[in-house]
């Protein structure tokens, strides 16, 4: 198993929820999908891209975001709810690094080669500066990564899906980072799980160290309902519009 020597940065860390099917802020649209902007320092990050171009575009010029100000893309798996926006925001800025899984199919990276963007093909972890990195390739049957930001709290783990299982990839950033989790943001992939299953992953959480908690996009709502009965404040409603100051 591969490990990441990461630093903790100084620098001020926000995390801006740009596309995702929860409400949050009642201006932005949502949609079926997820994205994250991750700013830490200089450097804008944005993980997945939402299902579609248009809301996406509309969501980051609602906040105030540049795309031209994104330096890197990573793709958390190839379905089109996470890829969907991508080619919207290559239109703009192809100047930028996608990081996307070596397994995802030719035609995809080619497509992203065609806008001249460079195309960075992840299979093990891919550090993106001193405190970010991908997990690298996660799972078997719907391969997925994580993005990984080390902050002086401890981890920030930002999931899009988590079809590898949630429990299973915060286990891997673990591993490859011997780092202890702040927060876990995103796709949780748990709609539709029933209540004693999701009280064992809840505990999971608890025994992995996780401080806070902030599901969305596929996690369901007896999900959020029942993580924020186990974190109380630890627990952040998260949905489009969100800005988490770190």
């Amino acid at each position: 198993m591969e490990k990441v020597k990461m630093e903790s940065t100084q620098a001020k860390i926000t995390l801006i929820t740009v596309y995702d099917n929860y409400e949050h802020d009642p201006e932005l649209k949502t949609g079926w999908g997820f994205s994250c902007l991750v700013k830490v320092g200089d450097k804008n990050i944005l993980f997945d891209t939402g299902g579609e171009s248009s809301t996406l575009l509309y969501n980051m010029q609602k906040l105030g975001i540049d795309p031209k100000t994104i330096n890197t893309i990573v793709l958390s798996h190839i379905h089109g709810d996470h890829t969907g926006g991508l080619s919207g925001i290559l239109e703009i800025n192809s100047n930028l690094d996608v990081c996307l899984l070596s397994s995802f199919p030719d035609d995809f990276k080619n497509k992203v080669k065609s806008y001249k963007a460079n195309v960075v093909e992840v299979a093990g972890p891919v550090k993106i500066s001193e405190s970010v990195s991908t997990t690298g390739e996660l799972g078997t049957w719907i391969k997925e990564q994580a993005l990984i930001v080390k902050t002086e709290k401890g981890l920030v783990v930002i999931t899009g899906c988590a079809h590898p299982g949630i429990v299973e990839m915060l286990r891997e950033a673990k591993k490859i980072t011997t780092e202890e989790i702040y927060l876990v943001l995103g796709g949780f992939h748990l709609g539709g799980v029933g209540d004693s299953k999701l009280r064992e992953i809840i505990k999971s959480f608890r025994e992995l160290g996780v401080k806070k908690a902030a599901p969305c996009h596929c996690s369901g709502d007896k999900t959020r309902e029942l993580f924020k009965e186990e974190y109380k404040e630890d627990f952040i409603a998260n949905g489009v519009g969100m800005v988490i100051d770190i």
